[in-house]
């Protein structure tokens, strides 16, 4: 190990480390050396003083009040005039080449009972088809209607970078250009324990994981990310995790509003079905926007009404975004990105001093990571609208139940006869007044009502057929 580095592990208080690099072999040596050097250690270690060795305290703000938002049907006829203004403008940016997509895609299908990254994982009703496709096809039939190319930013994570690649690779990217896709790789954190010590996975790596979807913003401008989209003239990002396969990849109202507003980073918000809801809160405190966490909003506010009965803090976020790119070059101009940590308490195996294996019982050890919408606190301006959740929301993150691909599925084809119906097309109901077929609209063909009024008049479709089982290519 270099000097340099020898000399900023003591400096840090992390010699400890050291001890390993005597019995290591020159290619250990070299991975444990390249691991470290990526490290940031005076940030690094002001984290481990604010975050480990002590435990924060959420304080909430005196002042903090609900975020104001856009509805989602405008209430007035000068506001649905700024709405179709947005909307020609939003579509007119996307021909442009203007605005591009930003995956978050970093996990693994571990909770749905899955062997592979989560953007792999089949989740189309009827067809099969996995996350990463309905994204792919979506891009490609916005290029198709607006005539255009978009590129196709997905950050990855050390774990699943390579299964990710060559997915796409093995299907052809989906009918996308290989160009127009850039892959690049989360940034990781050490974890570190109770002492305020980093943790050894082996003689050779240390304990790490990814640093949190706050990591996404410096990983575009490590990654040269930042300087394609600068080289394409690309000025807009539209932000969603993988997850959620009923996100609109673009939407030309919420992208408009955005240039409209002079926002630096926007955001959707659901109206929360409870006061419980588990969706960071969008609140307001000394005139910035920022989430305040379910779990850190105290019960109180949670609760409080206005004088219509209504949740006061009703807007709740499904991570859905668009940001500037000029914004992110901004904040991360010299190489770093100073977003508030957040604390988890986990069981971390790890080698002790001699470098035996330990399996921990309970928690050992902290792992910090960042949370992409504390950056709209950094945001010289900002701006919410109102979605549609039947419309725009529909995660994936367990196999049965809540938020599950059960659900997920179940919401695709609820939202695709709701818009063959709308065309005119008759949708089977059973007794109980459930939808009695399965119907999959590939996104190739219809990424909004318009899409589908056209695809039905062409196809000359009337009726699907009770406990029908089919996919509308």
């Amino acid at each position: 190990m270099n000097s340099a580095l020898e000399q900023t592990l003591k400096k840090f208080g992390q010699d400890q480390l050291l001890r390993f690099t005597a019995c290591a072999t020159g290619e250990e040596n070299s991975n444990l050396e390249s691991e470290l050097e990526k490290i940031n250690f005076p940030y690094l270690d002001k984290l481990i003083k604010d975050y480990v060795l002590k435990k924060p305290e959420i304080s909430i703000p005196d002042d903090l009040a609900p975020a104001p938002y856009f509805p989602l049907i405008p209430e007035t006829a000068e506001q649905k005039e700024f709405y179709d203004q947005a909307e020609k403008i939003g579509k007119n940016l996307i021909s442009e080449g203007k605005v591009a997509c930003l995956t978050v895609a970093g996990g693994q299908g571990t909770r749905l009972g899955y062997d592979g990254p989560k953007g792999t994982y089949p989740i189309g009703p009827v067809s099969g088809r996995s996350l990463f496709e309905y994204f792919a096809l979506s891009i490609r039939r916005n290029e198709i209607k607006y005539n255009t190319k978009i590129s196709w930013y997905i950050m990855t994570s050390l774990l699943n970078n390579r299964q990710t690649v060559d997915f796409f690779a093995e299907n052809k990217y989906f009918g996308l250009d290989k160009e127009q896709i850039f892959f690049f790789v989360q940034g990781t954190m050490p974890a570190v324990d109770y002492q305020g010590k980093l943790l050894m996975s082996s003689k050779s790596s240390l304990c790490l994981s990814p640093d949190g979807h706050g990591g996404t913003l410096l990983a575009l401008k490590k990654s040269g990310a930042l300087d394609d989209m600068k080289s394409k003239n690309i000025k807009y990002l539209s932000y969603f995790q993988v997850d959620n396969p009923l996100v609109p990849v673009l939407s030309p109202r919420f992208i408009g509003l955005h240039a409209l507003e002079n926002s630096e980073m926007s955001a959707i918000m659901l109206a929360k079905n409870n006061a419980f809801e588990k969706l960071g809160n969008f609140c307001v405190s000394n005139g910035k926007l920022q989430i305040i966490e379910y779990s850190d909003l105290p019960d109180d506010l949670a609760q409080s009404v206005d004088e219509n009965g209504k949740l006061r803090f009703i807007a709740g976020s499904p991570a859905i975004h668009v940001i500037s790119r000029e914004f992110i070059e901004r904040l991360t101009a010299d190489g770093t990105l100073s977003l508030p940590a957040h604390r988890a308490d986990k069981k971390v195996p790890y080698i002790d001093a001699d470098g035996n294996p330990v399996t921990p019982e309970s928690p050992n050890a902290v792992k910090l990571e960042t949370f992409i919408f504390d950056a709209l606190q950094l945001a010289s301006k900002t701006m919410v609208l109102e979605g549609d959740r039947k419309e725009v929301f529909g995660p994936t993150k367990n196999a049965t139940g809540v938020d599950s691909a059960e659900s997920c599925r179940e919401m695709l084809i609820e939202r695709d006869c709701r818009r063959l119906a709308a065309a005119g097309v008759k949708i089977p109901y059973d007794a109980n007044g459930k939808i009695a077929c399965k119907v999959e609209i590939s996104p190739l063909i219809a990424v909004d009502d318009e899409d589908v009024f056209e695809y039905v008049k062409a196809k000359n479709i009337t009726t699907i057929q009770q406990d029908s089982c089919e996919v509308l290519n």
